[in-house]
């Protein structure tokens, strides 16, 4: 399939953060910052960053369909057209937009690629950290360049653990150590897992946008996502909660016990 490549759509994330999030960055004006719901804030820096991603790969696929996190909230018959595509895009302009807005370095322009129903190639740049991830299936994940695998949980300790549900942060799992808040932000909470600050997360829901670039950067080094029902996930998945591990046995055990804890929330 031609196209762009990867290291073209990298230049592209990179080049649109550079002109329209960046400079917004801590600088964002009255009346830049809205609510799509209450508590669901969006900037303009994250909807002229998805126009942008958004016609680049347009022009380049114009047969595939475009799931953009901004263009869903305007328009939610494109989930359908999603889910029935054999090529498609996911982009998430600003991943992390309360962060973004509260002055955080914790946020993140995100794109997967999905054919057939499978990520085969996925992009996560974070601007204010200045690292760009990469991943193609069967080929591994590389931050800026540099192959990068997950840390299995060694056998003498319990498996650490993080979430970006407000319920469940400081509970632990049976016969777990208590799990910490994540970086809420998904295209920073999955590079710090392959990178070794967590050995699994526990997610509520599973937006295209949200899940299925880190999941490709994740399986792809070495590490293992589930549903808490213990069903694989896919990027065309819309069964709510994920549990992402650094190896098969720990994304296996924290599964089994997510299972009650999801029932209870």
């Amino acid at each position: 399939m031609s196209g762009l490549s990867t290291d073209a759509v990298a230049d592209l994330l990179r080049e649109v953060a550079a002109e329209v999030i960046t400079p917004r960055f801590r600088s964002l004006g009255e009346g830049e910052v809205m609510e799509k719901n209450p508590g669901d804030l969006v900037t303009v820096a994250d909807r002229e960053a998805e126009v942008l991603i958004a016609a680049a790969l347009r022009a380049a696929y114009p047969a595939a369909a475009i799931l953009g996190e901004e263009a869903y909230a305007a328009d939610h018959g494109l989930m359908d057209r999603y889910l029935t595509a054999e090529h498609a895009f996911t982009v998430d302009p600003v991943d992390g937009t309360k962060n973004f807005v509260h002055g955080s370095p914790d946020h993140a322009v995100m794109v997967a690629e999905v054919v057939g129903g499978r990520t085969v190639r996925a992009w996560i740049h974070q601007p204010e950290h200045g690292v760009t991830w990469t991943a193609e299936q069967g080929a591994g994940t590389y931050r800026d360049g540099e192959r990068m695998t997950c840390t299995p949980v060694p056998d003498d300790r319990d498996p650490q653990g993080v979430t970006s549900m407000w319920a469940l942060r400081g509970h632990a799992l049976e016969g777990l150590p208590p799990m910490r808040l994540s970086w809420v932000c998904c295209g920073v909470d999955y590079p710090k897992l392959i990178e070794g600050a967590t050995d699994y997360i526990v997610y509520s829901r599973s937006n295209p946008w949200d899940h299925a670039p880190g999941t490709l950067l994740v399986t792809e080094a070495g590490g293992a996502v589930v549903h808490p029902d213990g069903s694989p996930y896919g990027p065309q998945s819309t069964r709510p909660g994920l549990v992402v591990a650094v190896d098969a046995h720990t994304s296996g055990a924290v599964q089994r016990r997510a299972q009650e804890a999801f029932r209870r929330g």
